[in-house]
């Protein structure tokens, strides 16, 4: 019994370290190139933004995660990228995921990645 109690706290933990990756990569890259700006800001952009505003991994979370789920140019830290590609639309996201998203950004360096 105490080995399948462990397996599933194992198990559940890798689960969400990887749950804010594996919906980043599904999706989020479909906009959010790791460097270059496409058809939005680069997520190093990003990143690096939010970071400067929000260096508490808790309120970068929160703030990123709440704009992501309801987009507002007035409430936006990068008003310069909505003027470059307009408004993110509204996605179909949770709040829990667009929270693990966030999580996942905030702890990565993406300036380490290809």
């Amino acid at each position: 019994m105490k080995l399948l109690l462990i397996n599933i706290i194992l198990f559940t933990n890798i689960f969400a370290i990887e749950y804010g990756e594996l919906f980043f990569q599904g999706n989020c890259i479909t906009c959010h190139n790791i460097h270059e700006k496409k058809s939005a800001p680069s997520i190093s952009e990003i990143r690096e933004n939010y970071i400067r505003a929000f260096p508490k991994e808790e309120d970068f979370v929160n703030y990123l995660a709440t704009w992501v789920l309801k987009p507002s140019k007035k409430m936006s830290i990068m008003q310069h990228s909505i003027d470059e590609f307009e408004l993110m639309p509204e996605l179909a996201y949770d709040e829990y995921t667009l929270k693990e998203i966030a999580k996942y950004i905030y702890k990565t360096d993406f300036s380490k990645l290809p």
